[in-house]
């Protein structure tokens, strides 16, 4: 009786085992991730890209998942040489993303998950030379903004080939040789002790320019106040002679208006004179009317 038991219990385990490994062969469902593409694959050969989210395979065909995520390159050391064959050294992050239309393409000649960092170092490290070539190193360092974009827009291009997008590019300082920073160095320490001295002199011409200005109009201030003094002493000086003048008119008029005032009253006097003289008549008393006319 155990020994049937046992048999009985060995044989519906074998089952059971059975039926796992068939299921796990034709389980018919699978889940594409967000941030991915399902590739199809029927005996190695690409039949059907499939969406996020669920999606039912017959036993035959095989989903590989493959991501469309922004991957991040890093890329250390890219060398080159400007124009004037300065050789400089940097280190870039460059973060891509494959195409959603081209992952039928990326996933049959470049990569099964999308990750293309060895293309990408390489692609990286090719452009840089190319563009680093185009400055002089002085250029380079001044243009950095323009060196970035040349950059972009070449590993844009070249990327492309391989069916994938740059997202962006960060970029360390560029490094050349300890030489050559040294002459750098040097030659922008004496660019801004020119700039001082230029400013310094500027700032003197600016000083004795002011000084001038100050000059110019006190002097002009103190030959304004001389002018009016001046002018001033000539107004009196006219306005007294002018005086002078009206009253010796004055002067020459007075005895003739006088005169005729004298003749006035004398002629009133007579007027209201009754005749009769004087009673009495002091000592050096003018006698009426024996006075009239012109002494």
């Amino acid at each position: 009786m155990e020994a049937w038991n046992v048999q009985k219990l060995i044989k519906w385990g074998g089952i059971a085992i059975l039926a796992v490994i068939v299921l796990s062969i034709i389980w018919p469902f699978y889940s594409v991730p967000t941030g991915s593409r399902g590739v199809i694959t029927r005996f190695g050969a690409i039949v059907g890209i499939e969406a996020e989210g669920l999606t039912i395979l017959p036993p035959w065909e095989k989903l590989s998942i493959f991501s469309i995520r922004a991957e991040t390159a890093n890329v250390t050391n890219a060398e080159g040489a400007t124009s004037d064959t300065q050789p400089v050294t940097t280190s870039l992050t460059v973060r891509y993303a494959i195409q959603p239309d081209k992952v039928s393409e990326v996933f049959e000649q470049y990569s099964h998950d999308g990750d293309l960092s060895s293309y990408v170092d390489t692609a990286t490290h090719e452009i840089f030379k190319s563009v680093t070539a185009k400055y002089d190193a002085p250029d380079l360092i001044s243009q950095r903004p323009k060196v970035s974009a040349d950059i972009y827009d070449a590993l844009t291009s070249k990327l492309a080939k391989y069916g994938a997008r740059v997202v962006n590019i960060d970029m360390t300082g560029f490094a050349f040789s300890p030489t050559y920073m040294a002459a750098i160095n040097d030659k922008v320490t004496q660019e801004q002790l020119r700039l001082a001295a230029e400013n310094k002199l500027k700032t003197v011409e600016a000083e004795q320019k002011q000084k001038v200005a100050v000059a110019e109009v006190e002097a002009s201030a103190v030959k304004a106040t001389a002018d009016g003094d001046a002018y001033a002493r000539l107004t009196n000086a006219t306005a007294e002679a002018n005086a002078i003048k009206v009253q010796s008119q004055a002067l020459a008029q007075s005895a003739q208006v006088l005169e005729l005032r004298r003749i006035t009253v004398e002629q009133t006097k007579a007027e209201k004179w009754d005749g009769k003289l004087p009673e009495a008549i002091y000592a050096n008393a003018p006698i009426p009317f024996l006075n009239v006319g012109t002494k």
